[in-house]
C-alpha cells in the first residue's frame, strides 16, 4: 500500500511539472485548455490576447474570447489544435 501512495504522489507530481495552459498562451493545445479550469483557461487566453495586442484583455474580451475557443475545441478543432487558431477578437 505504501509503494502505491508514493506511486499515485509521484505521477500527480510528474503531471504538475507540466506547463500550464496560463505559460504556453496561444499555443496551449485544444485537449490541455479543456482539461484546465476556469482560471487557466483565461490566463491562456489572456496570454495570447496580451502576444497578438501587445496590451492586457479586458475581463469582457478575456470570457469571450475564452467561450469561442471552447466551442471552437468542442466542435472544429482537434485535441492537438493550438487555441490561436480559433476564431476570436
Amino acid at each position: 500500500m505504501r509503494r502505491l501512495t508514493t506511486a499515485v504522489v509521484l505521477g500527480a507530481g510528474a503531471a504538475l511539472a507540466g506547463c500550464s495552459p496560463a505559460q504556453t498562451g496561444g499555443d496551449t493545445t485544444c485537449k490541455n485548455f479543456l482539461g484546465a479550469e476556469i482560471s487557466q483557461q483565461d490566463g491562456a487566453v489572456s496570454k495570447l490576447l496580451k502576444d497578438e495586442r501587445g496590451k492586457e484583455a479586458t475581463n469582457l474580451e478575456i470570457t469571450g474570447t475564452r467561450i469561442a475557443v471552447q466551442a471552437y475545441c468542442q466542435t472544429a478543432g482537434t485535441p492537438d489544435s493550438k487555441i490561436k487558431q480559433a476564431p476570436h477578437l
